[in-house]
């Protein structure tokens, strides 16, 4: 049996019977995370972008934007699924290496609007996204992600299976739709890897091309179904050729939406141990940074690679800099949205402290990715004193999760600027509802 197949049987599976309540419980913390990555990331200029390109389309009131608006689903989803990405503050799933929220939630959210579905629908929409998705990013694995951004590749099945749960797709239908999101599946990390505006895109393609496949699949489109595991399909075009065996082992049994990551900093999330073992060694009694002569910061190679930039010229560089985030933590005390300002960027006081930070790949720290994001930071001071701390999962991770509270309060501060205090409050009690909504439209 393909793997394909597996999946497809598992997405149909699922609509036929209840979501627990603790699946339920942690697709609603999914549901208000995307919406807290969602409003920041609405205003970055690659999403007004997409906004004034995509609305010149016909008036259509099929599906709610995020910053106000509507557009036709696939419109939407990838309006959405790129606001949802631009900040650098949505979900992950630490073992494929995939931000599943953005395109997932963007494409669910989108096919249920279009119909005037219920909130019970979307959750069980996401859960579908999610659990197929997450599935495949894993087996494609450390290989795959040398090149591939996964949101952008992964992301589109997550997109697929959740949009194709929201039209009711059957166990056949499934398949096609998976099958053809194979063949759209894009995204490289040299976007990131270079100052540019296309990262967002990743996870808005992957949202549209979800829902174009599964509009396409229960029009009667076909796809292959061995387009995971054939000769020439993902796995051996993508990757280095994996197992698809066990792909379907835990479906329906271990629930990989309830062990996210929620984002506890901005900014790319290789760097968040290290922006924690910053704040520890800040935190500590008579730290003093001014007599900090080296700071030397360890974690895992992808971290080095992807956070590469040493002294950032721009806020989107800053975003992708280990050494700038490390050096706002430890001058700052946070990496939240403000850290990206010029003037922040710019500082030469926060420029003369990045000059003092070197990075490096740790041999053991590197063998636990991506099972494990850990970091090591050691400072050296003028004294001859040195302070190390180890830092061995990130806060947020599902070792040491963000409580409800804490997203509640994320959700909170990001939200408030783009709809006010009052309606911010009233949105969060509204998602944390969502499965009593009969109808989902008019919700943005």
């Amino acid at each position: 049996m393909h793997a394909i197949e597996l999946l497809s049987a598992f997405a149909d599976k699922i609509q036929q019977e209840p979501l627990s309540a603790e699946v339920s419980r942690h697709a609603k913390r999914a549901l208000v995370d995307w919406y807290a990555a969602a409003y920041p990331g609405a205003s970055d200029p690659a999403v007004g972008i997409l906004r004034s390109l995509l609305l010149d389309e016909p008036a259509c009131d099929a599906a709610d934007l995020v910053a106000g608006g509507q557009a036709t689903a696939r419109s939407a989803a990838l309006i959405n699924g790129a606001a949802a990405h631009a900040a650098e503050l949505d979900d992950s799933y630490r073992d494929a290496m995939y931000h599943p929220g953005a395109a997932t939630i963007a494409a669910a959210l989108a096919a249920c609007q279009e119909q005037g579905l219920c909130g019970a629908r979307l959750l069980r929409a996401i859960v579908t996204g999610y659990e197929v998705s997450t599935r495949i990013g894993v087996v494609l694995g450390r290989a795959h992600y040398q090149y591939w951004h996964s949101t952008g590749t992964v992301g589109t099945f997550g997109a697929v299976a959740a949009a194709g749960s929201a039209y009711g797709l059957n166990q056949a239908q499934f398949a096609h739709g998976l099958g053809t999101a194979a063949t759209f599946a894009a995204g490289l990390q040299q976007a990131f890897r270079s100052d540019s505006m296309s990262k967002p895109l990743h996870a808005a393609r992957a949202a549209e091309a979800g829902v174009l496949a599964a509009k396409a699949a229960r029009r009667g489109l076909t796809g292959a179904w061995d387009m995971l595991d054939g000769k020439g399909g993902l796995g051996q075009s993508m990757s280095d050729g994996p197992s698809w065996d066990g792909v379907g082992d835990t479906l329906g049994k271990d629930f990989h939406i309830t062990r996210l990551t929620f984002k506890n900093h901005v900014g790319c999330g290789h760097t968040f141990a290290a922006i924690d073992a910053a704040l520890a060694l800040r935190e500590g009694a008579g730290f003093n940074l001014g007599d900090a002569s080296r700071i030397h910061v360890y974690t895992y190679r992808p971290a080095l690679d992807i956070a590469c930039y040493g002294k950032p010229a721009s806020s989107n560089e800053a975003r992708f800099s280990l050494r700038y985030v490390v050096a706002h933590a430890l001058l700052h005390g946070s990496v939240r949205l403000n850290a990206y300002d010029d003037e922040r960027v710019h500082d030469p006081v926060l420029g003369a402290l990045i000059d003092r930070i070197d990075v490096h790949a740790d041999p053991d720290i590197d063998a636990a990715f991506p099972a494990n994001r850990s970091a090591r930071i050691e400072i050296e001071f003028t004294s001859g004193q040195r302070r190390t701390h180890f830092q061995a999962n990130r806060k947020g991770d599902p070792e040491d999760p963000l409580s409800d509270a804490q997203l509640e309060s994320k959700f909170i501060e990001l939200a408030t600027p783009c709809l006010g205090a009052a309606a911010a409050k009233e949105k969060l009690a509204d998602l944390w509802h969502i499965d009593q909504r009969a109808d989902l439209r008019n919700m943005a």
